[in-house]
């Protein structure tokens, strides 16, 4: 080691706070980036493994496809394993007691496919031949079909078709009726011979309202015929961005008509086939990983740059005595070195540490708010050290190349003399009469040390900024995350719907019977009427102002023909549902003057860009009236009906209301408005629901099919809707963690830069001291330069935060469209923290130094 290394490290070691403080702001950047890429990767191991589990393993998914294609399939060099399955038809139960599951559903996998899609056995095992079965728990449970292991079946099993369809139906379609009576048949029947050698859970693609239990049988590559048909569901070897274009290609190479793609696993590895989606991803990944480096740069910079501030008398020393520029600069990359060497292993062990311990509270708190399979686990590899590493060490560099360029130009003579940080020029030092008129002497002379040593100022400012940048974006990227996810969700907010399928309305004995099932914590009645109303041009949603823009013949008198929804609630949900609108129940049970509480939200998905949106359904305000009409079907004609006014407007939709496109509004009305807008017929015409909530759906729907009450249609969505509720809380707990995750670091940072200055000044307060500046005075002149460095750092942080947001919406843009709105409690939050966090700072600091001896402060050089 040369002479200016070894002098560098004694000089660390007599300066040992100011080490420690530089240390210190090093572990509390390279914990942020360990912490922030840990929590990304276990993030998204959770969702990858929570959807292997729902759906299955598979990336690629070719159908339909001969025995020949799936050799190719197999022999190319990206598949890692193919699992070969086929839905082979339908087959009548015989002896079912359930009237809406006729059926059994008869799915076929080979080896790998049971290991792919996680076929759980119950008793007995999985079949090895084609003449083998294993038999869903539902049969017997559902069903009230007891099968035993050994036992033999003959099945006729077929398509099912419509009468008069020309395509069969699969297990997302109902039972076709009509009157009570099937209206559809199995054709292309055929004989098969199996017997039982298992049962299985109940599989997830089974739900609650398929036709048909699903037995599973085996199929592979062997007893495939020639004229056969099988889908391959494919593992690649490798998940990157071109796995896309080569699935493709290889479908076109071999004449292969339907590709899928498990989008929903795919977009956990950042992936997606949409171009939009990809670009989405692309430009938030990006934004987010350089506001990372930034502020990580931006945190170790300011360590430096102190330290390097209050070496420039060493280093001078070291100049005069023959230090040449480029041992002066390497000092201070020597310097950086030794630190990242003791900084970098502590910070990714904090970072891990920081990260994984709340991982326990989460994993407790996810089980038991919702039914989840998988746990959120903490994700290390080596590859994710490595970049940590990497990355860390590079920012260091970045962050000490500028400190030591300047400590290799600061000449001998200014270095000693420290003419290079304290300006005294009376211009340098110069400050308004306003602010000692205002605030009085002491915080002039507060802003007087801001201004004579700018570079120190300037570095503390820096920290604060950056700390505002950080959390402001951060949460306004984690809001915008929420926010897409409930745009590209379905917004499910029942178990079970019940509906006639003959049209019949469900009489006060049934209703009073399904709603008083054991486990129904909720429920809601509601009649559905189909109304028409003419609104103005400049009251209609932005995307058809557009389309008008170009064509005005859709206008008729300047006004919009819109399709209208009427939903009439029973008066306990309706209460319910108008205290959350914030609108009055008896003005919408006031006959004489009909009201209604709309929806002026609306979210959908657009079919020619794939872009989720929300927009405004149309521009109304409270009180408005809204005039309603209806058509006649045979003539044409119009008729008027009575002005419903606008009781409130909400984005809420109350249970089990179906979303609307653009051009259409939901309104909801009491059942005795609806009573007064509609004749007897068209009431009799109206569609009618139950939604349900339960604390046991399963249960509850088959409490509903036990009572053989063949008119009605069962719809339990509890999956989906668990599904949407998984999603969101673990995309809650992803966004307030990074949150909290980013706060910490903010407060941390802001903290010790401040306090590192401020005892890195004793020598200067004392001097204050010295002149006869009182305790009383001194707390003044504190208090002042943090309200000025809050203020400041507000002028400059909340200008940049709003410029990234932006960038952030952009980003966001591409697949998904919704207003933008600045955060305003986050913001609020902020400039209040701001000002705490500084004051606290500056206090805590202060009061260090006001126990310093005078005498002793003036004579130390070392911290």
């Amino acid at each position: 080691m040369n002479i200016v290394n070894t002098l560098t490290i004694r000089h660390l070691k007599q300066n040992k706070r100011r080490t420690l403080m530089t240390i210190f702001g090093v572990i509390i950047s390279v914990s942020m980036m360990t912490a922030v890429i840990t929590l990304i990767f276990s993030f998204a191991d959770l969702m990858i493994r929570q959807t292997i589990s729902d759906t299955g393993e598979w990336h690629i998914q070719y159908q339909d496809i001969t025995k020949k294609q799936l050799a190719a399939i197999q022999g190319d060099d990206a598949t890692k394993t193919v699992a070969i399955t086929r839905d082979l038809g339908y087959a009548p139960l015989e002896g079912g007691q359930n009237s809406n599951k006729p059926y059994l559903f008869i799915k076929e996998y080979d080896k790998q496919g049971f290991t792919q899609f996680q076929i759980e056995i119950s008793k007995g095992r999985l079949p090895h031949t084609d003449k083998e079965v294993v038999i869903s728990e539902s049969v017997a449970t559902n069903g009230k079909v007891k099968y035993e292991i050994g036992d033999r079946l003959t099945l006729r099993v077929g398509d099912r078709f419509e009468q008069g369809g020309d395509h069969p139906l699969d297990q997302t379609e109902t039972l076709r009726r009509k009157d009570g009576t099937l209206t559809e048949t199995l054709q292309h029947s055929v004989i098969r011979d199996y017997t039982v050698v298992g049962f299985i859970k109940r599989p997830l693609s089974e739900t609650a309202w398929a036709p048909a239990y699903t037995i599973i049988s085996y199929v592979d590559d062997q007893i495939i015929g020639g004229d056969d048909r099988v889908d391959a569901s494919v593992v690649l070897q490798q998940v990157n961005p071109f796995l896309f274009a080569h699935a493709e290609k290889l479908a076109e190479k071999n004449q292969i008509n339907t590709v899928q793609f498990n989008n929903d696993l795919l977009h956990y590895y950042g992936l997606s086939s949409s171009g939009t989606s990809s670009s989405m991803m692309f430009s938030l990944s990006a934004i987010i990983m350089g506001i990372i480096i930034i502020g990580s740069v931006g945190l170790i910079y300011n360590a430096f740059a102190i330290s390097v501030s209050e070496r420039s008398r060493h280093l001078g020393m070291l100049a005069s005595v023959g230090a040449t520029k480029r041992q002066k600069r390497n000092s201070v990359f020597f310097e950086g070195i030794v630190i990242g060497l003791i900084s970098i292993p502590i910070g990714i062990l904090c970072g891990l540490a920081g990260i994984g311990i709340p991982f326990t509270f989460m994993n407790t708190m996810i089980e038991g708010a919702l039914w989840t399979s998988e746990k959120l686990r903490l994700i290390v590899t080596p590859l994710m050290l490595l970049i940590t590493c990497l990355v860390s060490m590079l920012t260091i560099f970045v962050s000490v190349y500028l400190p030591a360029v300047k400590a290799s130009r600061v000449s001998p003579m200014d270095a000693i003399r420290q003419t290079t940080d304290v300006k005294l020029t009376a211009k340098a030092v110069k400050t308004s009469k306003i602010i000692r008129k205002l605030f009085g002497i002491e915080a002039e002379i507060g802003l007087k040390n801001l201004k004579r040593n700018k570079r120190r100022h300037h570095v503390i400012l820096f920290s604060l900024v950056i700390s505002i940048v950080l959390f402001l974006t951060i949460s306004f990227f984690t809001t915008g995350l929420t926010q897409s996810l409930a745009l590209s969700l379905e917004g499910i907010n029942y178990d079970i719907e019940v509906s006639s399928r003959n049209g019949e309305k469900l009489d006060d004995r049934l209703m009073q019977s399904l709603v008083s099932l054991d486990g129904v914590t909720e429920y809601s009645v509601s009649h559905e009427l189909v109304r028409n109303a003419w609104v103005d041009a400049a009251s209609i949603a932005d995307e058809l102002q557009e389309k008008v823009k170009q064509d005005k013949s859709m206008l008729q008198d300047g006004k919009y023909p819109y399709e209208i929804k009427l939903y009439a609630l029973n008066d306990s949900s309706l209460q319910a549902y108008a205290r959350a609108a914030h609108a009055d129940y008896e003005q919408l049970t006031d006959l004489d003057h009909p009201a209604a509480i709309v929806m002026d939200t609306i979210r959908y998905k657009d079919i020619d860009t794939g872009k989720y949106i929300q927009t405004k359904s149309i521009y109304a305000n409270i009180g408005q009236p809204i005039e309603l009409t209806s058509f006649f079907k045979a003539s044409g004609e119009e008729t008027k009906a009575n002005q419903v006014i606008v009781a409130a407007l909400t984005d809420q939709a109350p249970m089990g209301m179906s979303p609307i496109g653009v051009g259409g509004l939901n309104m909801i009305v009491s059942e005795r408005v609806m009573k007064r807008l509609a004749d007897g017929e068209e009431l009799a015409k109206a569609s009618m629901y139950l939604h349900l909530k339960s604390t046991e759906p399963v249960k509850t729907q088959q409490e509903i099919e036990a009572m053989n009450e063949t008119h009605l249609n069962v719809y339990n969505v509890y999956q989906f809707r668990i599904r949407e509720e998984q999603q969101i809380l673990l995309m809650n707990v992803f966004s307030y963690g990074f949150i909290v995750l980013i706060s910490v670091i903010s407060v941390a940072n802001i903290f010790n830069t401040i306090s590192t200055g401020l005892a890195l000044r004793k020598r200067e307060f004392a001097m204050l001291k010295s002149v006869g500046v009182t305790p009383k005075g001194f707390a003044k002149m504190l208090n002042y330069e943090s309200v000025f460095y809050g203020v400041k750092s507000l002028l400059y942080g909340l200008p940049v935060s709003f410029a990234v947001m932006v960038l952030i919406y952009k980003a966001f843009a591409n697949k998904f469209s919704y207003g933008f709105t600045l955060p305003w409690m986050s913001i609020l939050s902020v400039i209040v923290c701001v000002f705490v966090i500084v004051s606290s700072a500056v206090v805590y600091s202060g009061a260090k130094v006001k126990k310093e001896n005078i005498i002793d402060a003036l004579k130390q050089e070392n911290i």
